[in-house]
């Protein structure tokens, strides 16, 4: 989704989380749930973007490791840590991911007008992984393109 999709509505409603000390925004249509951590399996072969599955009310969901794929470094899990399963589209194909946060702070609804393009130079993650950023109340909060950085995984030569 580029800023001018995302502009093209008044309003957004967003779940804000944390990876690491950095907070971002996801629109609030892709969450399916919020869910205590649970066992990943690890998936022989896989590498450190999508290590493993978890098993979701008997469905086996990807567990994408966003903090590898944006650089963020690994904080020590603690009680606010919980898993996000989200409706994603990779490839053009629906899907549905899980993602691990750090925690996961609220849901919110805000003025499209307020998201603002990330400057190049403001950011060490590829400029086509971000949305777009917005001031929240604690700081900046960033809005990364889900759609896009799971099909780069999807896309990317295996080692």
């Amino acid at each position: 989704m580029t800023i001018h999709h995302l502009k093209e509505d008044r309003q957004l409603t967003v779940v804000t989380l944390s990876l690491g000390p950095q907070v971002l925004a996801i629109p609030a249509v892709r969450l399916r749930e919020i869910l205590d951590p649970l066992p990943v399996t690890r998936v022989p072969g896989a590498g450190p973007l999508v290590p493993g599955v978890v098993n979701v009310r008997g469905t086996v969901v990807p567990l994408a490791n966003l903090k590898q794929v944006l650089r963020i470094p690994e904080v020590e899990a603690d009680d606010r840590r919980r898993f996000l399963v989200l409706d994603v589209t990779i490839a053009g194909e629906a899907a549905v991911v899980a993602v691990e946060a750090d925690a996961v702070h609220e849901v919110s609804t805000i003025e499209t007008s307020i998201v603002e393009p990330v400057p190049a130079a403001a950011s060490a993650w590829p400029p086509e992984f971000l949305t777009g950023l917005y001031r929240g109340a604690d700081g900046f909060v960033l809005m990364p393109d889900l759609d896009h950085i799971l099909s780069a995984l999807v896309n990317r030569p295996l080692a």
